[in-house]
């Protein structure tokens, strides 16, 4: 495993500024997430040094990453900007990407807007309710839990997204902190507070109620890899990816663990998800 610290860089893009970190060497990979950021893959990042050049951040408004006007809701299209943005400063030619749930979202609109910029895209569990048979109900719910936010609290709204969602979890499990090599590894209660107030006032909506473009998904040279997690069938991120996939006549590619199987089951994804990213065309 590389052993050598990330180096922290910031990258100004319009409105915000964007903390980042880079690790290892090889082909660029970029790992990210909504509202996840950073810490979130500090397991699996280490792992997948040896063979990539990995570059994890915090989106806009979240953990290190400040924006401008905090009060306004993010736009998908902003954060796969910011991507874009950030892609394109490191220079390294075309990217594998991954991302998850929020962070698989933002790369699908990435790639069905800027194809050349990515070489192999891994959508982990992006949650989508537009692909879905019950959609409409599905976003009203989610604005329910956002309303719920606002009247009730954080753990009224935690209750309500857990019950739409399947999701319970938003910060690593205790096996996963338990194991790892430094603080950064999981997120401290004041930061996960902080990030589930920017993520029912500012995210979820905008997330939830995204189209992909899946003409251009298909038309695009970037070889687009759905993921699912092997225990978390049934959630409404699963179903999604079941129906991307279907949309993009694919199949779901099975990665260890639940919706953030790479803090559960880190050395495992790792394995399965280099696979996915270098197979062969």
């Amino acid at each position: 495993m590389a052993n050598d610290e990330p180096r922290s860089r910031y990258l100004e893009v319009p409105g915000a500024r964007l903390y980042h970190e880079v690790r290892g060497s090889g082909p660029l990979l970029v790992l990210t997430g909504v509202p996840m950021g950073t810490g979130g893959f500090a397991q699996i990042a280490p792992l997948l040094a040896d063979a990539f050049t990995v570059v994890t951040h915090d989106p806009r408004g979240t953990f290190r990453s400040t924006v401008e006007d905090p009060s306004r809701e993010t736009s998908v299209e902003v954060l796969a900007d910011d991507l874009r943005r950030l892609l394109s400063s490191l220079g390294a030619g075309p990217a594998h990407v991954f991302g998850n749930s929020g962070g698989a979202v933002t790369g699908l609109a990435l790639v069905a807007r800027h194809p050349g910029l990515v070489r192999a895209f891994v959508a982990h569990e992006p949650p989508l309710p537009a692909l879905l048979p019950d959609g409409e109900r599905l976003r009203a719910a989610i604005g329910e839990v956002c309303d719920a936010y606002e009247s009730e609290g954080r753990a009224a709204a935690l209750k309500r997204y857990a019950a739409v969602t399947g999701i319970e979890r938003f910060s690593q499990p205790p096996r996963a902190r338990q194991a790892a090599s430094h603080p950064e590894a999981f997120t401290p209660p004041t930061d996960t507070r902080a990030i589930l107030d920017r993520f029912f006032r500012h995210l979820l909506r905008p997330v939830a109620s995204y189209r992909p473009d899946l003409a251009a998904l298909r038309a695009s040279a970037t070889r687009v890899v759905v993921a699912g997690g092997s225990t978390s069938r049934g959630q409404l991120a699963h179903r999604a990816s079941v129906a991307l996939a279907a949309g993009l006549g694919a199949d779901v590619v099975d990665f260890p663990g639940g919706h953030t199987g790479f803090q559960e089951e880190p050395r495992e994804f790792a394995q399965v998800l280099t696979r996915s990213l270098t197979a062969p065309v």
